[in-house]
């Protein structure tokens, strides 16, 4: 017996433009890959803010659309990849993340990179999620 399973990639004219050659989110059956996000406002391509506060509140908000348009949420996110530029801004992070997710504690890495790809840009977060 063979099963055909499909990805497909999250499309809808109010998420981020990706910076590259990738979907900002893939579905395969009912999970959710959402690519690492930065702090950019889709509305106008531009950086938030230079604070990692503001910077991880539009990830979060950038990776809530994408799960939305993909029929899942911030609710449903099982794993994260969280990247800062500096390890001296986890807590800070920390304490923005914690109050998005809520209640919700998914599994999480959390590392420092030498730098991340637009300038400026604080912390990239990538997750992983299903559809319920």
């Amino acid at each position: 017996m063979s099963v055909d399973i499909r990805h497909k990639a999250v499309q809808s004219h109010t998420l981020p433009a990706p910076a590259g050659p990738y979907s900002p989110g893939v579905v395969l059956d009912r999970l959710v890959f959402v690519s690492g996000q930065g702090a950019k406002d889709p509305s106008t391509g531009r950086l938030v803010a230079s604070d990692i506060e503001s910077q991880t509140e539009q990830v979060l908000k950038n990776i809530a659309s994408i799960l939305e348009a993909a029929g899942s949420s911030l609710a449903h996110v099982v794993r994260c990849g969280v990247f800062l530029t500096d390890i001296a801004d986890f807590a800070a992070m920390n304490a923005v993340y914690s109050r998005v997710f809520g209640a919700n504690r998914p599994a999480r890495t959390t590392v420092q990179v030498a730098s991340l790809p637009m300038p400026g840009l604080r912390v990239e977060i990538d997750a992983i999620a299903y559809i319920p």
